[in-house]
């Protein structure tokens, strides 16, 4: 049974979100810790391993998902739901693209998804922010505890790929940035 909840729970995760992996986390934090799959803490793990393991953020994460809830089947189901939706309408799309893409109806639906994809993937980030530099990665109704380490990351970070910028004239590749991440928090965290 819980096959099935996870490919269905996922199916509909991939078939009602838009803008990518990120605008995915709050339906999949309400969808997966609300059913009790797993914790807040958990799922903030995994966003962090889906950011940094190759692949497509969407996929990665609903396999992290599947496979803590139900093992390597667990993993395949869900990974399947997730995928299924935008296969499906790929396909549809590619059959109808030329009048499906001038339709004004269908311009004005995309125009009016936009904002909100981009309200979920910064009210993500924040509640990531907060909850990694004051609560410590932990639930933010927990205890109030400023992490100057994760703090101290960020900055440099944000310094280092702005000084990067300006020096080059183009920016740094995504990849140098979370080997850096990772290379920082190897030093930060272990010290």
């Amino acid at each position: 049974m819980i096959f099935f909840e996870l490919f269905y729970t996922f199916f509909l995760i991939g078939l009602f979100t838009f803008g990518g992996g990120y605008a995915m986390i709050p339906m999949i934090q309400e969808q997966v810790v609300g059913k009790g799959w797993i914790t807040s803490d958990a799922l903030t793990d995994f966003i962090a391993i889906s950011e940094v393991t190759p692949g497509p953020f969407a996929i990665n994460i609903s396999t992290f998902v599947g496979s803590h809830t139900g093992g390597a089947f667990g993993a395949v189901c869900a990974t399947i739901g997730v995928i299924l939706p935008s296969l499906i309408i790929i396909i549809i799309v590619a059959i109808l693209m030329n009048k499906f893409m001038k339709n004004r109806f269908v311009q004005g639906a995309l125009n009016g998804v936009k904002p909100i994809v981009l309200a979920l993937i910064l009210s993500t980030a924040l509640v990531l922010f907060i909850k990694i530099i004051f609560f410590g990665g932990h639930s933010i109704s927990g205890e109030f505890t400023f992490d100057r380490r994760s703090f101290v990351l960020l900055l440099v970070l944000i310094g280092f790929t702005f000084i990067f910028k300006k020096i080059n004239k183009k920016r740094l590749n995504p990849i140098l940035i979370l080997g850096l991440s990772a290379l920082m928090g190897i030093i930060l965290f272990t010290i």
